[in-house]
């Protein structure tokens, strides 16, 4: 299992697209259409009292506001930690003084090799936001089981936050 071949289709500000040449487990060669992403980083904000915060930003693919963890696309040489420090403080106005990994996951595995790393933001320190020309963000609070009710309700439709808050929801029933 290998890739035997590549060609870029598309290069772009935030992800290519290239064919690829694989040898299959069977020995066999395949071809596939693969979007490279740099991959990202998210966080659940906690507060000292326990409330979470998520965002509710304006997605174009939605056309619509999507409530969803703070996340961003990792830079050159970036590693996830640095991002979503970087993330917090531009989206939500926050610095952590203590960030926890929650696991990492493939966005859609299927076609795309964006893999988003998953923490847990505590500590927090209130700073000024940074937000891009193109971000619409509205930080929310609430708490746990509210945002949890709203996966069940399918309010929260966006995986890595509905992951990221079962992730937590199971680490908080553990302790």
């Amino acid at each position: 299992m290998s890739k035997l071949n590549e060609e870029i289709l598309y290069r772009g500000r935030i992800f290519d697209l290239a064919r690829e040449t694989h040898r299959m487990p069977d020995r066999r060669e395949a071809h596939f259409e693969i979007i490279q992403h740099p991959g990202g980083a998210a966080a659940l904000p906690v507060l000292a009292d326990g409330r979470i915060i998520l965002i509710r930003q304006f997605r174009p693919v939605a056309e619509d506001f999507i409530l969803e963890i703070p996340a961003g696309r990792l830079e050159a040489g970036e590693n996830a930690r640095d991002c979503i420090v970087r993330e917090l403080q531009e989206e939500i106005g926050y610095r952590a003084a203590k960030i926890e990994s929650l696991g990492a996951v493939y966005s859609s595995v299927g076609f795309c090799n964006e893999q988003i790393h998953l923490f847990i933001a505590k500590e927090l320190t209130a700073t000024a936001t940074d937000l891009e020309p193109d971000e619409f963000i509205e930080p929310t609070i609430m708490e746990l089981s509210e945002a949890l009710k709203l996966i069940s309700s399918g309010k929260i439709a966006d995986a890595k936050t509905q992951l990221a808050l079962l992730r937590y929801a199971l680490l908080q029933q553990e302790r």
